[in-house]
């Protein structure tokens, strides 16, 4: 089913001072979604934008470990107040539900306590409230994509073809719902060796460029397999937390502004994404 016959469903509400709603989503996992949507909003903070960071993965939520935080957020039956780390306001099942505990809630649950992030989470005036969804493209994610006024949504895949083709699903289904796809971002794409400088290619090279193509996506850009990146976030200071001219940092204030103008430019024109039937 093409876009041009995707049902419409019920009119999507804006969140009150919520400028743009940007879900990061992935065809599988592994890929390194979290850490690339926690570096991100970190960077737009860098920016001087005001940013908030929802961990809609409700049965794998990372980003309190990668934030550095186990606050519990204080609430009442009508309202949340997010919890605040680096800058950035963060709502989190982590915080909720901490520990090694497994969430065992079922769709409709799940579904009724996201809409509570969105809705009941005092989020206040933000240009840039970012979605970590779950990864793939089941009940959870797509419940939350059709019910939230998305600006946009970025997919996360890595250069290897498994995940290229899961990545492709993914924009597919962005694309069914009418949720403008402002792009495709490879991560793990290359390491570079230490001590050498030797670029390797581990798993394999130029496809997520290709795929973006092949798509009709925006190529936001490559990320590297960087052991800075993963040891920022497990211990809770990621590395888009740094000094901006950190070198480390650099490769997320450049996505950064490159997703920042891909929200701009979808204002002024509708996605061209190619659709399987």
């Amino acid at each position: 089913m093409g876009p041009q016959n995707a049902p419409q469903g019920p009119p999507k509400t804006p969140i009150p001072g919520v400028q743009w709603l940007v879900a990061i989503g992935s065809g599988k996992g592994g890929v390194g979604k979290t850490t690339v949507s926690v570096n991100l909003a970190l960077a737009l903070c860098k920016m001087g934008r005001r940013v908030g960071l929802l961990d809609a993965d409700v049965y794998g939520p990372n980003v309190p470990l990668m934030m550095g935080t186990r606050e519990t957020p204080l609430g009442n039956a009508e309202s949340i107040r997010p919890v605040e780390k680096f800058g950035v306001k963060l709502m989190s099942m982590g915080f909720l539900n901490p520990g090694d505990k497994p969430l065992v809630w079922r769709g409709p649950m799940l579904h009724s306590v996201i809409q509570q992030f969105l809705r009941q989470v005092l989020w206040g005036d933000l240009d840039f409230l970012i979605i970590d969804l779950p990864p793939g493209t089941g009940d959870v994610a797509l419940s939350l994509i059709q019910t939230a006024p998305l600006s946009g949504a970025v997919v996360v895949t890595t250069p290897s073809d498994v995940s290229l083709e899961d990545a492709r699903k993914a924009i597919n289904m962005f694309s069914q719902v009418r949720v403008p796809v402002l792009g495709l971002i490879e991560n793990m794409s290359y390491l570079v060796v230490p001590g050498s400088g030797e670029r390797i290619d581990v798993f394999g090279h130029g496809g997520g460029k290709r795929t973006a193509e092949q798509m009709g996506v925006p190529f936001l850009g490559e990320l590297a397999l960087d052991p800075e990146v993963r040891i920022g976030g497990d211990s809770g200071n990621p590395v888009a937390a740094r000094e901006s001219g950190d070198s480390h940092a650099v490769p997320f204030l450049d996505l950064a502004a490159r997703l920042e103008e891909a929200c701009r430019g979808a204002r002024t024109q509708a996605p061209t994404v190619t659709v399987e039937d």
